[in-house]
């Protein structure tokens, strides 16, 4: 098959697989020459959490697997056109789109060959040959096999930037319903065995005096768990990514709904999840991460176990919880302001900022671009106080849901700051 040929088919074949973002490495030593960088901006392909576009040549080793995963459509026996790459092919292939500058970096991933061992050894070996005989200084992702020798996972972190494996479902039984294959177990064993490497990299860069330490994933490692494939409620999925975060410092967790496959197994769902749900649940991943949530508090805005569609999880939580509101917004601490549906973590510091200087009106959040629809019921500021029984009244979820209408029911002294 010729070259172009298995790149419109691997690089398709990758287009599943959403762990790919590249925030969080580190520049690597130039001053010895080299080809290509972590930093910068290119041609979008995925987007970073501080919201830079990154360029990723994102491919599959080969999309022949000896695994049967009922949710793959590159499983063992699905009906489909296959294809592999040697290692001198992707070198060359990363090595000709960098030159073009059409990628910033590589994401490698692969179907399992052979065995989890000879796939990884695979997987290294292109980012090994970049690395030392090309002098390539760009970002690279490699996805690990869980059950590979331990001596090999640690060998790749040395190579790549970040590292990812996928958790894929959320409970033990699904797991071994539609990937028999798959062992959680052990795929814990060797986001710990990452883990604990990518600590150690941490703490001796911290601590070195001279020579720089070996690294190690310098941007950690990620997972990704499919959305709507068995019966997980967005509850047992939240509190699964808790657990990952906490247990192995990941950086992110990466939710993919469910693409409906040609010739699924009877155990999948004929259709897949609304985009919303996967939408609601990196918002709440979010709030666990960032603003301090936990997820029996998001689930507290939903029903059965499930994230409200119509609201995003910390409009739901607020909604819910209309006791702690309105807050003054000269008075109230960090960690209440940051439940104020609207302000974002990085405007509640600015506003703590300004608080030491002068009193915050809402109009000074307008200037910082808050949407003031949506936190006006929530806050009482100088040039500004909810009217009585707002916070409470039936129709104020419909009203914040429906901008147009909320607009119209505000008063005057809002109108300058809109």
């Amino acid at each position: 098959m010729e070259l172009r040929a298995k790149l419109a088919l691997l690089a398709d074949a990758a287009k599943y697989d959403a762990s790919c973002a590249s925030s969080g490495s580190e520049k690597r030593d130039s001053t010895q020459g080299g080809l290509g960088s972590t930093e910068g901006m290119g041609i979008c392909h995925a987007y970073a959490p501080d919201g830079r576009c990154i360029s990723l040549l994102k491919l599959l080793l080969t999309n022949a697997c000896i695994f049967d995963c009922a949710y793959c459509i590159n499983r063992a026996t699905s009906n489909i056109r296959r294809a592999r790459f040697t290692v001198d092919e992707v070198v060359r292939l990363t090595l000709a789109f960098y030159r073009r500058n059409y990628i910033e970096g590589l994401f490698l991933s692969s179907g399992i060959i052979r065995s989890a061992d000879y796939t990884m050894e695979q997987l290294i070996r292109v980012a090994r040959t970049l690395r030392e005989q090309h002098g390539f200084l760009g970002y690279i992702h490699l996805k690990t096999i869980p059950d590979a020798a331990p001596e090999l996972l640690a060998e790749a972190g040395r190579w790549a930037d970040r590292l990812s494996i996928n958790v894929e479902l959320p409970q033990v039984a699904s797991l071994r319903e539609l990937a028999p294959e798959k062992d959680l177990p052990g795929i814990h064993d060797a986001m710990g065995e990452l883990s604990t490497h990518i600590a150690e990299a941490r703490e001796a860069r911290q601590t070195a005096r001279r020579a720089a330490p070996p690294r190690f994933a310098p941007a950690g490692q990620s997972t990704q768990m499919i959305i709507g494939a068995d019966n997980s409620t967005d509850g047992q999925i939240l509190g699964t990514s808790d657990g990952l975060y906490k247990q192995f410092k990941l950086r992110r967790v990466y939710y993919s709904a469910y693409s409906p496959i040609p010739e699924a197994s009877a155990a999948l769902p004929p259709q897949p999840p609304p985009l919303l749900r996967e939408h609601r649940l990196y918002q709440a991943d979010w709030l666990l991460r960032f603003y301090d949530f936990t997820t029996e508090e998001i689930l507290s805005g939903g029903e059965d176990g499930m994230l409200d569609l119509e609201a995003d999880p910390k409009l739901a939580w607020a909604l819910k919880h209309r006791d702690d509101f309105p807050l003054d917004l000269n008075k109230a601490p960090r960690e209440a302001l940051l439940r104020v549906p609207g302000l974002g973590a990085r405007n509640v510091n600015r506003i703590l900022e300004a608080r030491r200087h002068s009193r915050v009106k809402l109009a000074d959040l307008a200037r910082l671009r808050v949407p003031l629809r949506k936190v006006a019921p929530f806050l009482v500021a100088p040039d500004h106080r909810p009217p009585p029984g707002q916070i409470d009244a039936t129709g104020l979820r419909q009203k914040l849901l429906n901008p147009s209408a909320f607009a119209a029911a505000q008063p005057a002294q809002l109108s300058l700051a809109l």
